[in-house]
């Protein structure tokens, strides 16, 4: 019998209809039913969730379902999974997710391959930003890594017996953060955690009923200032004190701060809360913050989160609003540079800058050698008369491109990277930017393979002087469903580049949206026919290397592989048929898949491919007829009146 390799353990509570969309993909993975298990608990369900698992195991030998009382939360069922677990990997999955068709074989190979204690896979998600820890899959790296924190959910898999040595469990009953207790013990204590970054693992979806909104995690009730203390400590006693900000210890509790104290005082939070209820809230966060977190931490966040530390831990909750609402009408601003095609890529120079309420850059000013905050952006904030200095612009800044597939949630890096530099404004005035090269290669991107039939969205996500933003790539030129660029052929698909309804920068593969047509591609070439089973192509088309490249074409009814023949200059190439087609003779239509209108037609006689013509050469009933003759004499005397 096949050792289990890996243990899916799914804890679940009147779960209702998502049990059977998640079912599924846990059912139909790559790995061999006999090699893995899917084991449910159920939490006291009060629904039909238990009788929908039952259905669930007895059709599947590998499903086990196990049930106890009500606790409440995810971590006594999640617990209760692991006593159980005969797997060597433990992969929790939520019950309203879904896993890739690949994930578990992929995810159990990485981590046989690397020894790791820890793995983990790539998610895509409606529910939080796209996340640069899964920008490169990684093969071994320990906590030493802080970018681990930017993943903090349990849905990873983790071998069992490092589980068992370090006898790692989750707090069971209503606590809130027990994800961040469990994941944080383990990142501490793991020898070896491997990232896999090139395939979608883990879905994690926004339901329709809004029941695993990230937004509803806060709730004071359950604990969650202990908790957060708890957490706290728990990383201290597994690292070293250190007044360096960069220590480890202060990296890692950095993201504590920033997300569970910061929170409190920051748009959209303290603004869109009721007053009452977020001064408390303010007033428990800054007691954790004062108790609990080093000054290192403080000092060494980017120059807005720092002042909103500042407000934080004087109490100062009006300038904390004050501060919110200014802040609030950052917006980022892009550039796009000319879009071309380059050997099989779609480049362009970018830029990101900040601007203000009023349109104007968010500038820094130099004052007596040192940097200050753009007065414009704290006037009123208290304790900012006399300005808010910038000891670095640097700190924790970055700014990178993200390609998002928009009928699969998946999320890409292209190639290369954006720099964060200073642009001076003059008159002591500069300001911080981003800038670089888009470098997006279709064939590529997704993981190394090319990317699936549909549209992709182009994305920046910015973290400047602490203001961060989510931003669609836009440039002020851009006109509403316009083209971006000429379409290209990559990998035998059509690629096209078009401005958004919103203006955002996109890329249909393979028409999934946009159509061939007047406004993307010019007219069609004149027939300077590169022999005569050759024909230059009425658009831009790219190919990786002078090489010929390989097409599928459709010839009247028949598909054919077809011949790209780059010219010299590389912008265009020439298409070639193959020199005999199972056709009767006559005048076919050449189209790529998909594509309405014919991109040439294919002259063909006795089954022999005599030449292609250019749409130009649009045909009347004669020539139609003359092509379908039998030939003649007196056939080829009138063709040569016609110029035949």
């Amino acid at each position: 019998m096949p050792r289990v390799k890996v243990s899916v353990i799914v804890p679940v509570y009147n779960t209702g209809k998502y049990v059977d969309e998640c079912a599924p993909s846990l059912l139909g993975q790559s790995l061999p039913a006999d090699e893995y298990e899917v084991i449910y608990v159920d939490d006291g369900s009060t629904d039909d969730t238990l009788s929908r698992l039952e259905k669930i195991a007895a059709g599947h030998p590998n499903v086990q379902v196990h049930t106890q009382p009500n606790s409440g939360w995810p971590g006594a069922p999640r617990n209760l999974g692991m006593r159980h677990a005969r797997g060597e990997y433990i992969q929790f999955v939520d019950h309203d997710d879904t896993l890739g068709s690949e994930a578990l074989e992929r995810l159990y190979e990485h981590a046989k391959r690397n020894d790791a204690d820890v793995v983990l896979g790539k998610m895509s998600s409606t529910m939080v930003r796209p996340r640069r820890l899964f920008r490169h899959t990684v093969d071994s790296c320990t906590i030493e890594n802080d970018e681990l924190t930017q993943s903090m959910s349990p849905h990873k898999m983790f071998r069992r017996a490092f589980v068992e040595e370090h006898g790692l469990r989750f707090p069971e009953g209503p606590w809130i953060l027990e994800d961040l207790a469990f994941v944080s013990a383990a990142y501490l204590k793991a020898e070896r955690i491997s990232i896999l970054a090139d395939y979608p693992v883990y879905y994690w979806m926004k339901r329709d009923d809004g029941g695993n909104n990230t937004q509803h995690r806060f709730n004071p009730r359950h604990g969650f200032w202990p908790n957060t203390r708890t957490i706290v400590r728990q990383i201290k006693d597994g690292t070293s004190a250190s007044d360096d900000i960069d220590a480890l210890q202060n990296r890692l509790l950095h993201r504590l701060y920033h997300v569970e104290i910061l929170s409190r005082t920051r748009e959209p939070e303290i603004l869109r809360e009721d007053p009452e209820e977020q001064r408390q809230r303010f007033a428990a966060a800054r007691e954790v913050a004062v108790e609990e977190f080093p000054a290192a931490v403080r000092d060494g966040l980017p120059a807005v989160s720092r002042l909103r530390a500042e407000l934080l831990e004087r109490g100062d909750f009006d300038g904390a609003v004050a501060l919110a609402e200014r802040v609030r009408e950052v917006k980022v601003r892009s550039e796009v540079g000319e879009l071309s095609w380059e050997d099989g890529l779609l480049v362009a120079d970018v830029t990101l800058d900040l601007l203000r309420e009023d349109g104007e850059p968010l500038v820094l000013v130099e004052r007596a050698g040192k940097h200050w905050l753009d007065p414009e952006l704290i006037a009123g904030v208290p304790g900012t008369e006399d300005g808010w200095e910038v000891p670095d612009p640097f700190r924790r800044a970055y700014a990178e491109l993200i390609v998002k597939d928009r009928d699969r949630e998946d999320w890409w890096y292209p190639e290369g990277d954006l720099n964060v530099r200073l642009k001076s404004l003059g008159d002591g005035r500069s300001q911080v930017i981003a800038s670089g090269r888009l470098r997006l290669d279709p064939e590529r991107l997704a993981g190394g393979r090319p990317l699936e039939r549909g549209v992709h969205d182009v994305w920046a996500y910015v973290q400047l002087l602490g203001v961060d933003r989510m931003v669609r790539v836009t440039t002020r030129d851009s006109g509403t469903g316009s083209p971006a660029a000429d379409p290209a052929l990559t990998g035998g698909r059509l690629a096209l580049p078009y401005w958004t309804v919103k203006g955002q920068l996109a890329l249909d593969v393979d028409q999934r949206l946009r159509r061939l047509g007047p406004d993307t591609a010019p007219a069609a070439a004149q027939n300077t026919a590169r022999g005569k089973r050759s024909i230059p192509l009425p658009y831009i088309v790219t190919t990786p290397t002078a090489a010929p490249a390989r097409v599928k074409v459709t010839v009247a009814t028949l598909s054919v592989q077809a011949d790209l023949l780059p010219t010299p200059e590389g912008t265009t190439a020439y298409l070639r048929l193959p020199a005999r087609l199972k056709l009767p003779s006559g005048r076919h239509p050449v189209n790529l898949p998909k594509t309405a209108k014919p991109l040439a037609y294919a002259v063909v006689r006795d089954g022999t491919v005599l030449r292609v013509e250019g749409p130009a050469y649009e045909a009347g009933g004669g020539r139609r007829f003359l092509d379908a003759v039998v030939d003649s004499r007196q056939v080829r005397r009138v063709r040569g009146k016609l110029g035949r």
